[in-house]
């Protein structure tokens, strides 16, 4: 039986933090270098991730599904190292039907304390909405319209057709607008 997570000794706590250590580095290595060319930037992403749930345990907040938990701190940094490193590629045109980009949706950052909040709620919904896409249109969209890749590139890194990765990404598109359109009228109307 496994002792409340606040009752946790250091020992415990270490004793789990180094089985998720060790069960999911090579996957979660793998994964983060699947989308991170650079092998230092891809090292780094594992380290805060792992230093991440280091930092949980040490301030009592136990983490229950670690693997789930892991992969979704690894794929923000992945995302947070992309906006730095390309802030424009969400500009792209390589959006929706519309001709919209996700950029073009989103509350200005700069736009003051409750455009930034109507944003992070927004990035939020998005981030709940990917996840209930099936992985590979889920790949297929963060690759191309958060990570900026070309479908050539993708199609190069995957081995899929352009058109297999188009149809996915539309299917994408279709699932998010209708999974988002609740909270951006909401906005729109603000």
């Amino acid at each position: 039986m496994n002792p409340i997570p606040g009752s946790w000794t250091t020992i415990e706590q270490d004793q789990l933090i180094s089985e998720a250590l060790e069960r999911d580095r090579p996957r979660l290595r793998s994964f983060i270098r699947k989308h991170v060319a650079d092998t230092s930037e891809a090292e780094d992403i594992l380290q805060d991730v792992f230093y991440e749930l280091l930092e949980a345990y040490r301030l009592m907040k136990p983490v229950e599904h670690v693997t789930a938990w892991l992969f979704r701190v690894a794929r923000n940094r992945m995302v947070d190292l992309f906006r730095r490193k390309k802030p424009s590629s969400l500009n792209n045109p390589v959006s929706a039907e519309d001709g919209d980009t996700l950029e073009d949706l989103l509350p200005s950052a700069d736009a003051g304390p409750e455009a930034a909040y109507a944003r992070n709620l927004l990035l939020d919904a998005l981030d709940e909405a990917l996840e209930e896409l099936p992985e590979a249109q889920r790949e297929v969209f963060i690759a191309h319209e958060l990570m900026g890749q070309s479908f050539k590139e993708i199609s190069a890194e995957t081995g899929l057709s352009m058109n297999t990765l188009l149809s996915r990404k539309h299917y994408a598109v279709l699932h998010l607008r209708q999974s988002l359109q609740t909270i951006y009228e909401d906005f729109g109307r603000k």
